[in-house]
């Protein structure tokens, strides 16, 4: 009898260590996701682009196709490289996480400039152009945008990956890779259901107004189907600003872990000042101005570098 107990006693201590792991797991994965999002709202605004030209009936199917291929960027490639990282050269996370938020800036730069002066080498001309030409042949035309989508997806997944990365601290190999497992594929899902949501809330919208048997849910349907594109737009507006605010977020902050850490000061500065203009008590007008003076760093070196990338090419 006395061995059993003890077995339980085994049993149940076992249990507890299993239930603390997996609340460190699941603490740090929501951490690092959280930190992450700037560049999530990001992968999300990019993706329903990739949709355009094709018929409803194959909007869902491309998207499951663009979520598998970056399932596999983060967990059977970005995954085991953030853990070769993590061990044996920590000292790489911070000039990569620059990298990725230089490019998080660039990109954001990028469709400013598209915005203020679209040209016929714009990404919207050659993609109006790609869809007059692949117009007799969807499945080429289809194909040629997942592996699009893909490839941008591993730019962006490998940004979240790192920044989690960075989030996680010291912590044991396992419990590194589950909560960064845990964020590749929660991350996942919340973008690309998000992604299935949005495409797919005009033809709800339509069916809706079309057949729903109460008036009020026809005119909930006509709703929809005139809010999606101003819906469209604002996510790419919101996608844009959050590229530049974490892209020049993570510069600057990168910046100061080298040893550079006047600019993030200033910044810093800037924000406490303005809080005490306002007499605010509160964080709220800190973080809102350090946001905005991130974003607008972040809007000066995309501008510095868009000449730089155009001529040696993304």
């Amino acid at each position: 009898m006395s061995g059993l107990l003890a077995l339980l006693d085994d049993v149940a201590a076992l249990a507890k260590v299993a239930a603390a792991s997996v609340d460190d797991i699941s603490a740090q994965a929501t951490k690092a996701g959280a930190k992450a999002a700037g560049a999530v709202i990001d992968d999300a605004a990019v993706t329903p682009k990739y949709l355009h030209g094709f018929s409803a009936s194959r909007e869902l199917p491309i998207v499951w196709r663009i979520a598998r291929g970056s399932l596999r960027n983060k967990l059977l490639i970005l995954l085991p490289v953030a853990l070769v990282l993590s061990s044996w050269a920590p000292w790489a996370i911070t000039p990569l996480l620059m990298l990725g938020g230089g490019y998080l800036c660039f990109e954001g730069a990028e469709k400013i400039a598209h915005i203020l002066s679209p040209s016929p080498h714009s990404p919207a001309h050659q993609d109006s152009t790609s869809v007059k030409r692949a117009a007799n042949d969807p499945a080429h035309l289809e194909e040629a945008r997942v592996v699009g989508a893909i490839k941008t997806d591993f730019i962006l997944s490998a940004e979240i990956m790192t920044i989690a990365l960075s989030e996680l601290g010291p912590n044991t190999l396992g419990v590194q890779a589950a909560s960064l497992a845990v964020v590749a594929v929660g991350i996942t899902a919340l973008v690309y259901g998000g992604v299935a949501l949005i495409v797919k809330a005009d033809d709800v919208g339509l069916h809706l107004a079309r057949h729903a048997p109460i008036a009020a849910l026809r005119a909930l349907g006509r709703g929809l189907v005139q809010a999606m594109p101003g819906v469209l737009s604002g996510l790419t507006a919101v996608g844009t600003a959050a590229m530049l605010w974490v892209g020049g977020s993570i510069v600057l902050h990168g910046l100061a872990a080298l040893g550079l850490g006047a600019p993030a000061h200033l910044i810093e500065d800037l924000a406490d000042q303005a809080a005490a203009a306002l007499a605010a008590s509160d964080g709220r007008v800190i973080w809102a101005v350090t946001a905005l003076l991130d974003g607008l760093a972040g809007a000066a070196l995309g501008l510095i570098l868009l000449p730089m990338m155009r001529v040696f090419g993304k």
